[in-house]
């Protein structure tokens, strides 16, 4: 396990090597207000509001399949608006985001990326009790703490990537600690699919192709179940941010087991 976490770790610094020069002007603040704008009203006719499917908050919504935006990467946010807008990935869940990401110029792109940066919401991924109750298939949350931290047979650890309970260790990979689980589940079925067009590609090196291959239908539920839940840190974790890091509000998520 060591030595295969080692190679992991040598493959992410590789492909952070290769991607973060290529993409450094996008790392730029863009203009805060114009992005404020966008995300709540829209861009004329072409571009609805952000907010119309990911909240005012940015929190995402299970209902649509969207992902939670705030606390997300800047980087990261920055590439998949990027692919979107070259079709390098295809909207699979509501259709809408290629034509959206589109609709914007790059500088566009970014401000609305620096908006959400400022958003201060709560640190709060789905509500699993509600989700179970209204019939979807939720998974183990405590099975899926194995996965995400220790990794499973045949399936490499989030940790080594993703960074504890997912709150993300670098600029290309994204914040999973918190996020929707409907949208979790979904873009693991699709890196699963790892095509263009029905699933998803836009991987550096395929390495969650790859790793959503090795998963099974119950990995995936119960990792989704975990990561949705996850605080970034935990009490006596020295390494962690300070409460209130980012504007984080932690708040128990609530029968999420």
């Amino acid at each position: 396990m060591r030595y295969l976490k080692s190679a992991v770790g040598v493959a992410a610094v590789f492909a952070m090597s290769f991607i973060i020069p290529a993409q450094a002007e996008s790392f730029q603040a863009g203009d805060i207000d114009n992005g404020r704008k966008i995300f709540m009203e829209g861009k004329g006719d072409a571009v609805p509001a952000c907010q119309s499917c990911h909240g005012a908050g940015g929190l995402g919504q299970d209902d649509m399949g969207t992902p939670r935006l705030a606390h997300q990467v800047f980087a990261y946010e920055i590439k998949q608006l990027t692919d979107f807008a070259t079709d390098k990935r295809i909207d699979n869940t509501m259709g809408a985001m290629n034509g959206v990401a589109k609709g914007l110029t790059p500088q566009e792109r970014r401000d609305v990326i620096t908006y959400v940066e400022s958003l201060k919401t709560p640190f709060l991924g789905s509500d699993l009790k509600s989700l179970k109750e209204d019939g979807v298939d939720v998974g183990d949350r405590s099975r899926g703490a194995m996965i995400v931290e220790y990794g499973a047979e045949g399936i490499v650890s989030c940790k080594s990537c993703h960074g504890f309970h997912g709150r993300s260790a670098g600029r290309i990979f994204p914040m999973l600690g918190g996020q929707r689980y409907v949208y979790l589940l979904n873009q693991l079925h699709a890196w699963k699919d790892g095509t263009v067009d029905n699933g998803r590609a836009n991987d550096p090196m395929g390495m969650m192709r790859k790793v959503a291959a090795t998963m099974s239908e119950k990995d995936m539920q119960d990792v989704a179940a975990f990561l949705t839940g996850a605080l970034p840190y935990t009490s006596g974790n020295p390494m962690a941010p300070p409460r209130g890091a980012r504007g984080f509000e932690l708040k128990n998520t609530g029968g999420s087991h």
